[in-house]
């Protein structure tokens, strides 16, 4: 299913910048299983509401709202190290979300400038490409557009024209970061979550699959039949 947008055509792009959990990576499910995993051992249940609130902020402020929220008697700090121990066991497992592969390659192939950003370089084909959430250039998460400014400066794209660049978000937090960056913003989000119609109309494209995305429409190279 896709919401598609009345344009049809949108400014060229020269550098794309991913989020990796929930865009790249299907992370988003294993976040789940350790949240639910934390909360069960207080009797309590992680419900969709917690883990919407959650998407897209860092570490600490994500540990932070799921507290208050299900009132579990512990720090936002015991909390993170409960978790760093229960993602190394899950996180290996992680794979790419459909269509990805398939992207990431295609700009790989006409050399079109991509990173991504997180808190964790999971993702090996972007190499050096990571910008972290604890960067010290990074002075304030997202929604900030903070992440996705660094992560363009450092690929050298034209911050003058930051339209140039097309950010990949799943989450709230993530899609107004790459707005107040001035910047596109192709949202992919988790089906469940009701969508803001404001920030969809300030959105490029709002789709459930990186499959359904043609990046002639930006400007850049169709795919080819051998992708």
């Amino acid at each position: 299913m896709t919401v598609s947008q009345t344009r049809t055509t949108f400014p060229n792009v020269t550098h794309v910048l991913f989020d990796m959990d929930g865009t790249l990576l299907d992370t988003e499910r294993l976040y789940t299983v350790v949240s639910e995993r934390i909360l069960a051992a207080y009797g309590k249940e992680f419900t969709f509401e917690m883990k919407a609130a959650m998407m897209g902020t860092n570490s600490q402020d994500a540990a932070t709202i799921l507290i208050a929220k299900s009132g579990i008697p512990i720090t936002p700090e015991e909390y993170i190290a409960r978790a760093a121990e229960i993602q190394l066991e899950l996180f290996p497992s992680a794979r790419p979300l459909p269509g990805v592969e398939r992207l990431v390659k295609h700009l790989l192939k006409h050399k079109i400038p991509m990173c991504t950003s997180e808190n964790r370089a999971l993702f090996d084909l972007f190499g050096p490409n990571v910008t972290c959430g604890d960067d010290p250039e990074v002075k304030a998460g997202k929604p900030a557009p903070d992440m996705f400014l660094v992560a363009a400066k450092r690929l050298g794209a034209d911050l003058k024209r930051p339209e140039s660049c097309l950010v990949f978000e799943d989450s709230y937090a993530g899609v107004l970061s790459g707005l107040n960056a001035g910047m596109q913003v192709v949202w992919i989000p988790d089906e469940r979550l009701k969508l803001d119609q404001e920030v969809v109309k300030q959105v490029s494209q709002v789709m459930y699959s990186m499959e359904e995305f043609r990046p002639e429409l930006y400007g850049m190279p169709p795919y080819d039949n051998s992708e």
